[in-house]
């Protein structure tokens, strides 16, 4: 890594948001702690917040007159150049949510590579334009830094075929009609830290990870390797979310379009940005929101029923897949923070073995199993920017390695 240039900046960009962290790498032992994080969130809305907190000082925020991603970036760029050395920083990571069905591991970013990626637009509409704009933004501003992508997608490449394919006219395929799966960087994370948490044996068991936040889903693994998850083609699938609909039925665009002149574009938007507890509730798309008016308004309990339902529904089906289960992993904003959600969700669940201390729930302790139960019930924070670190010193060191190797060899 060199001993000047020393740091590693993540960047995470979302359709209203955009998340960067840093990190201190170790040159001797690929060793890393995180020494800053920040986020601008509601990009768009009437008042954007910035959150900053360099570890281990507690965070600080502020609101932004922030109209789009445009201004964000601009916004970020000045900021970077104002608060961080970056003269220090080794290379800098970037989340991309769709690998298409090409990528399945980072990748140092080239011209060609950028290109490519833009032709990715139509996979993820919804997150792959601000992902590439701060790409080339940061491209532009540090063009002598090693630009890393890695890919939400990659997790699930070698997923069984069975649950990548779709069931439509296997001409299709050649446009890169699949199940891809999602937040397979959370997941990556998360399989490596239940290892540390709860031991070799028990990472490579039958294990389901509930990744539970505004956007939300589940997967299985076996033999530390993915079996199946619930989203499939694009983020907007499978079990309901804070705006996301999650699977609907296909004739239900084509209903809408006859009675109500709605285009695909429109479609789009509603099931990705006005449906799941949103819709529903018609209040607010935050769980916590929900749960403090479930007891007088119908509405918010029935977002929340729904939500509880399709994930407890999806454990039971992930399960199968697996030939039963031994852990039962929470993590995202509602799986890890939300006791009353894991204790809903765990409810009916005793036929697979799955019994909760409730103590230890509602206190937010790592194990919330009981004593008795067959299916060990665990709760670990999800860390995307550490895995995105682990890859971009992986992609580092193979390409160090490589350019020692060509020198030896000329």
């Amino acid at each position: 890594m060199g001993t000047k240039k020393q740091n590693i900046l993540t960047i995470n960009a979302g359709s209203s948001s955009i998340r960067l962290d840093l990190f201190s790498v170790n040159d001797m032992d690929a060793g890393f702690v995180r020494l800053l994080e920040a986020s601008i969130a509601g990009i768009g809305q009437a008042e954007a917040v910035l959150t900053v907190r360099q570890l281990p000082e507690p965070a600080q925020t502020r609101t932004l007159a922030i109209a789009d991603q445009t201004t964000a970036i601009e916004f970020l760029l000045r900021w970077l150049a104002d608060t961080i050395p970056t003269e220090n920083i080794a290379a800098i990571g970037h989340r991309f949510v769709h690998g298409g069905p090409t990528y399945n591991k980072p990748e140092l970013v080239t011209d060609e590579l950028e290109q490519e990626l833009s032709s990715f637009i139509n996979f993820d509409p919804e997150h792959a334009p601000a992902a590439l704009q701060l790409l080339r933004a940061l491209r532009q501003q540090f063009p002598d830094v090693p630009h890393v992508a890695c890919f939400d997608t990659a997790f699930f490449h070698d997923m069984p075929r069975v649950a990548q394919q779709l069931p439509l006219p296997r001409k299709y395929e050649s446009f890169g009609l699949r199940r891809y799966g999602f937040h397979g960087l959370s997941y990556a994370y998360l399989l490596s830290a239940f290892g540390d948490h709860a031991g070799e044996t028990a990472a490579n068991g039958r294990i389901i990870f509930a990744h539970l936040g505004s956007g939300a889903s589940l997967a299985a693994t076996r033999e530390s390797q993915p079996v199946d998850t619930t989203m499939g083609f694009t983020p907007a699938s499978g079990i309901v979310m804070s705006s996301r609909s999650g699977d609907l039925d296909p004739g239900i665009i084509g209903y809408l379009h006859q009675q109500t002149g709605m285009s695909v574009e429109e479609y789009n938007h509603m099931v990705n940005f006005e449906s799941g507890l949103l819709g529903i509730s018609e209040s607010s798309a935050d769980m916590y929101t929900l749960l403090q008016h479930e007891a007088t308004d119908v509405r918010a309990a029935e977002a929340i029923n729904l939500f509880v339902y399709q994930v407890r529904k999806s454990i039971g089906a992930l399960s199968t897949t697996l030939g039963g289960l031994d852990s039962l992993v929470f993590s995202g904003g509602i799986g890890e923070r939300s006791a009353p959600i894991r204790t809903r969700v765990c409810k009916g669940l005793e036929f697979l073995g799955i019994k909760l201390d409730e103590a230890n729930n509602a206190r937010g302790a790592d194990l919330v199993s009981a004593a008795g139960s067959r299916v060990g019930v665990h709760v670990i924070p999800t860390d995307e920017a550490q895995t995105i670190t682990r890859q971009v010193i992986e992609i580092l060191g193979h390409h160090k390695a490589q350019e020692e190797h060509h020198d030896g060899t000329v």
